[in-house]
């Protein structure tokens, strides 16, 4: 499977308002690496008709940005929302980015990594993944 469809699609089909549970780094941070490629394209479209000043073409490229920023608005949010759950916040940290530097601090809780084990958020995703617990390999010394 590849990154695409595994971080951006699936988190679009199977989390697209889940706003429970926790994700993990690599899910935040791929998803985000499309969601901008995606609109890097868009807009490499928009200047080449402006550029070859074909009006048409950059209307049609920026109101597909639009939409899809809107399309992707929901989604975007709850694995934030499930980001912030991982490092043991509620998702109301969110609206951090309301006041002054709020934003980079954002930056930086998306950054940390997740609590190790359960939280009352639900439990590791890395755990999830390779099917074992942390004590787990506290047993094989």
């Amino acid at each position: 499977m590849s990154l695409f469809q595994e971080y951006f699609i699936d988190t679009l089909k199977n989390n697209y308002a889940n706003f429970d549970g926790r994700a993990r780094r690599s899910e935040y941070w791929y998803f985000v690496l499309f969601y901008m490629l995606l609109f890097i394209g868009f807009g490499i479209i928009a200047g080449i008709g402006g550029a070859m000043e074909i009006p048409a073409i950059s209307v049609i490229a920026l109101a597909l940005i639009g939409i899809t920023a809107l399309a992707l608005l929901v989604p975007t949010l709850a694995l934030v929302v499930r980001r912030l759950h991982d490092t043991d916040k509620s998702g109301w940290f969110i609206l951090i980015q309301l006041i002054p530097f709020g934003g980079i601090v954002l930056l930086v809780f998306m950054c940390l990594d997740g609590t190790p084990g359960a939280n009352k958020y639900g439990p590791n995703p890395k755990e999830i993944g390779n099917g074992a617990s942390s004590s787990d390999h506290l047993l094989e010394v």
